[in-house]
C-alpha cells in the first residue's frame, strides 16, 4: 500500500493539486479586488454626476491600458491582458451609470462587434433596423451612444451616414476599425451538405471567387444582413450562412471555414455617435461638413488655411445637398482636436468662404489605424 501512494503517477497528481490549490487562492484574491475596484469605481460614477462629467472617458481608459502594458512582465501576453482589463474597465463603467448603446441590428452583425470593441460585454446593446433609426434613438435619449458604420476600405463612404449628420445635431465621440472577415457557418459541420447559402449581398460579392471554387452550385439567397443569414441557416440543415464568427456562437452554429473573403485588407470604419464633447488626448481627428459658396476658387480657399498650418487631412468626400442642383456637401477629417489652437485657427479661416460649416466632433484617433 504504501509503495502505491508514492508512484511517479501519485507524486504528479499531488503536485497538481498543490498548484490548483494556489490558482483557487488568487482566484480568491483577484475576485476580493476586482470586487474593491468596483466599489471605487462607483464611487467616482457619483463625482462623476455631481460635476456632470461623462462616463465614456477614452482619455483614462488609454491611460489605464498604457500603464498595464508598461507595467506588464509577462507571460500574460498584450492582446490578452487588453482583452482581460478592457472587460474590466467596461464593469466599472456599468457601475457607474448603466450605459445604453444601439447599432444596426441584429445580433451579431459588424457594427454589433464595433459596439463591443468600444465598450466591452457589460453595457446593453439595443439593436436597430435602420442607420437613420440610430439617430433619433440617440437624439431623443433613448440610448446614450449609437454606432454606426461610415465607410470601407474597399466600397467607400456609406452614404446615408454622411447625409444623416446634416439633419442630426449628434456628435463624434470615437471612431473604430474592423477588420472584415468572413466564414462559412451551418448546422453541418460537413461541407458537401450545403446546398443553399445565406448572406447579405456585400458579403456575396467580397467571397466570390470562394464560393466559385468550394460550393460552386449551391443557390445563393440573398438577406438583410448577415446575421439575419445565419439565423436563417439555423432553420435548415442543408443551408449555411456568410458571416462573422461571433454570429456561430450566438446563433448555434459550426464555423465550417473561415477568412473565406477573396481580399484579406477588408477594413470598416465605424463612427461612435452621441452628446459628449471628448477631451483631447493628444491623438486626435477632428470632423467637419462644409458647403463652398458659388465663387471661382472657393474649394482652394477653404483647404489652403489646412495645407499651409500643415495638418494631416485623412479624409474628403463630397456628397449631393439634395436641396439645390450641383451643390454638394464636403466632410473632411483631419488630425487635431477641435480646442487645439491651430486647429480653432484653421477653422476661422475656412469660414468665410463656406456657405455652410459644421463641426462633427473631435475624438480619440483609433490605435488601429494611427
Amino acid at each position: 500500500m504504501e509503495s502505491k501512494k508514492n508512484t511517479p503517477k501519485n507524486q504528479t497528481d499531488n503536485r497538481i493539486e498543490q498548484l490548483r490549490d494556489s490558482i483557487n487562492e488568487i482566484d480568491e484574491s483577484v475576485l476580493k479586488q476586482i470586487n474593491e475596484r468596483m466599489l471605487i469605481a462607483k464611487e467616482i460614477g457619483k463625482i462623476k454626476k455631481e460635476t456632470g462629467s461623462y462616463v465614456y472617458d477614452k482619455l483614462r481608459e488609454n491611460q489605464i491600458m498604457e500603464r498595464l502594458i508598461r507595467l506588464n512582465p509577462g507571460p500574460l501576453k498584450k492582446q490578452a491582458l487588453h482583452q482581460i482589463f478592457s472587460d474590466i474597465i467596461s464593469a466599472s463603467r456599468e457601475i457607474q451609470t448603466p450605459t445604453r448603446i444601439t447599432y444596426l441590428g441584429p445580433e451579431a452583425t459588424f457594427t454589433h462587434i464595433a459596439a463591443m470593441e468600444l465598450f466591452g460585454h457589460s453595457a446593453s446593446f439595443i439593436p436597430q433596423p435602420g442607420i437613420r433609426d440610430i439617430f433619433l434613438e440617440v437624439s431623443k435619449g433613448a440610448c446614450d451612444y449609437g454606432v454606426v458604420p461610415v465607410e470601407n476600405s474597399i466600397e467607400g463612404a456609406i452614404n446615408h451616414t454622411l447625409d444623416l449628420f446634416f439633419e442630426s445635431d449628434l456628435k463624434i465621440c470615437a471612431e473604430k476599425y474592423l477588420n472584415i472577415s468572413q466564414s462559412l457557418l451551418a448546422r453541418s459541420s460537413r461541407i458537401n451538405d450545403i446546398k443553399i447559402i445565406y448572406s447579405h449581398p456585400q458579403a456575396f460579392a467580397q467571397c466570390r471567387a470562394w464560393i466559385r471554387k468550394n460550393l460552386p452550385d449551391a443557390e445563393l439567397s440573398e438577406c438583410s444582413s448577415t446575421a439575419h443569414a445565419a439565423q436563417k441557416a439555423f432553420k435548415k440543415v442543408n443551408a449555411a450562412a456568410i458571416a462573422n464568427s461571433e454570429a456561430a456562437h450566438i446563433y448555434g452554429l459550426q464555423e465550417i471555414a473561415s477568412k473565406i473573403e477573396d481580399h484579406s485588407n477588408n477594413i470598416t470604419r465605424f463612427l461612435l455617435i452621441g452628446k459628449d464633447t471628448a477631451k483631447p488626448t493628444g491623438c486626435d481627428k477632428t470632423s467637419i461638413m462644409f458647403v463652398i459658396s458659388h465663387v471661382p476658387g472657393a474649394l482652394y480657399k477653404i483647404l489652403e488655411p489646412i495645407a499651409e498650418t500643415g495638418i494631416n487631412m485623412s479624409k474628403m468626400e463630397s456628397r449631393p445637398t439634395k436641396h439645390e442642383n450641383w451643390s454638394y456637401f464636403f466632410f473632411v477629417d483631419f488630425d487635431g482636436h477641435i480646442q487645439d489652437e491651430k486647429i480653432k485657427q484653421t477653422i476661422d479661416r475656412m469660414k468665410p468662404y463656406c456657405m455652410y460649416l459644421k463641426w462633427l466632433g473631435s475624438y480619440p484617433r483609433s490605435p488601429d489605424m494611427s
